[in-house]
């Protein structure tokens, strides 16, 4: 996700480049947190077998922490002083093409893998902010990073035999 413009000056202490820098690492992770948001909701419309009900309330549980996720990153971009791009942003998830739906196990492996790499951006994002002295970019990736790490210790649980 390409942050369009800079739209507004601040004084925050944070030099303009590096807003514009971080805003645009930030858009990266509201990329990675829609795409993984859609992609636990077709889980949820989808899975069946004998472990339907804990997969269908866990990727519920997910997808709705993952939607309010979205307006986080989406309003510290916005404080940063950079618009969320509104052309189209969704156009590059390719959800269906990633998702495996031969079994509950496989979409449940998928989803795992891609909340390693939403954790490994958001580890990626905050060294990034704490290098540009930015604590609050920071803190909301290591929230980020929390929230993913317990998603791939649960999500393992369930299909670890």
């Amino acid at each position: 996700m390409a942050v369009t413009k800079m739209i507004e000056p601040r004084d925050v202490d944070l030099p303009a480049q590096d807003r514009g820098a971080i805003a645009a690492k930030v858009g990266g992770v509201l990329a990675k947190t829609y795409e993984l948001l859609l992609a636990s909701q077709l889980v949820h419309w989808n899975v069946k077998g004998e472990l339907f009900l804990p997969v269908h309330q866990l990727t519920e549980q997910h997808y709705n922490e993952l939607f309010a996720t979205l307006d986080v990153l989406a309003e510290r971009m916005r404080a940063l002083g950079t618009e969320v791009p509104s052309d189209g942003a969704t156009k590059s998830f390719s959800v269906s093409a990633k998702l495996d739906g031969s079994s509950m196990v496989n979409m449940v492996e998928q989803l795992i893998a891609m909340h390693e790499d939403a954790a490994k951006g958001a580890r990626e994002v905050a060294g990034f902010a704490d290098d540009a002295d930015d604590p609050v970019t920071s803190d909301m990736m290591m929230d980020s990073l929390k929230f993913h790490e317990k998603a791939i210790w649960m999500l393992r649980a369930i299909v670890t035999k």
